[in-house]
């Protein structure tokens, strides 16, 4: 399969944030960030550009698109992916890597185009949350796995069993390579969403999405809960704090709290 590279120029911190938000809905499913650019991957079948000139007319922006061939999409992410360190906590790094690991986890992914490769804020403040989180013999839902990575993570932190998910195949086949390249024994991995899987109480549910499917599935997530388990979320910008504070509680979650990195948030609530 070829995918479209859209190439974003002159772009500010607030306006990739904005870009990236948008974007995640209309199906692209990769991004990196430059210093002035952004730039965005969408499988050829699912392009549209009348929706993306739509979205730049509206905010004055100039885009280029590339072709690449499935086949060269290893050697484009190698040649664009640095490792991550999330604080002093968990080095994210591809195995091309040669650094010297200080952080007491270390996950090694294989650098493909699924999101969450720890460079996103959204991706950071999932794990520096997770830092904080119980995840010792805790069954463990991951809601838009993307690369696995937060499943890994939840395995590394002591998590029993973790359940991950996502509704492309792409990312599945990715977050499978990285749950064994790290030697992970407790993480199934399934192509649909939730409602192509059985409903299991867990004690913790991971989604790093959009706000539209948050949305959508809040009675579902609150479903697949025990009470007084957590459901941590992001892939949200601070505009979106309101709404979605409003849905969780509606539908029976207690707000417990919030972090925010560049204008994007993630939300911690109890069932």
């Amino acid at each position: 399969m070829q995918y479209i590279k859209i190439t974003f120029s002159n772009t500010t911190q607030d306006i990739k944030d904005y870009l990236i938000a948008l974007l995640s809905g209309e199906g692209y499913e990769g991004f990196e960030e430059a210093e002035d650019q952004l730039f965005s991957f969408i499988s050829l079948p699912d392009f549209n550009k009348a929706i993306l000139d739509d979205i730049a007319n509206e905010n004055g922006l100039h885009y280029e698109i590339d072709v690449i061939p499935e086949q060269n999409w290893n050697q484009l992410w190698e040649s664009e992916f640095q490792p991550v360190i999330v604080d002093d906590f968990c080095t994210i790094r591809a195995d091309f890597h040669n650094i010297e690991v200080k952080t007491p986890f270390d996950i090694v992914i294989t650098p493909k185009m699924s999101f969450g490769t720890g460079h996103h804020a959204t991706t950071m403040l999932m794990m520096q949350m997770m830092r904080q989180m119980q995840f010792k013999g805790a069954s463990v839902l991951d809601f838009g796995a993307g690369t696995g990575i937060l499943a890994i993570l939840a395995e590394m932190l002591g998590a029993g069993h973790i359940t991950a998910i996502d509704i492309d195949p792409w990312p599945v086949e990715n977050a499978k390579e990285n749950i064994a390249r790290n030697h992970c024994s407790n993480i199934e991995v399934f192509q649909g969403s939730l409602e192509d899987i059985p409903v299991v109480k867990e004690d913790i549910i991971l989604a790093n999405i959009n706000r539209h499917i948050l949305l959508k599935y809040m009675p579902d997530l609150f479903t697949r809960l025990k009470p007084g388990g957590k459901l941590l979320l992001s892939g949200l910008l601070t505009d979106d704090k309101a709404i979605i504070k409003t849905s969780a509680i509606e539908n029976g979650f207690s707000f417990l709290q919030i972090k925010e990195m560049n204008n994007w948030i993630a939300l911690l609530f109890e069932a």
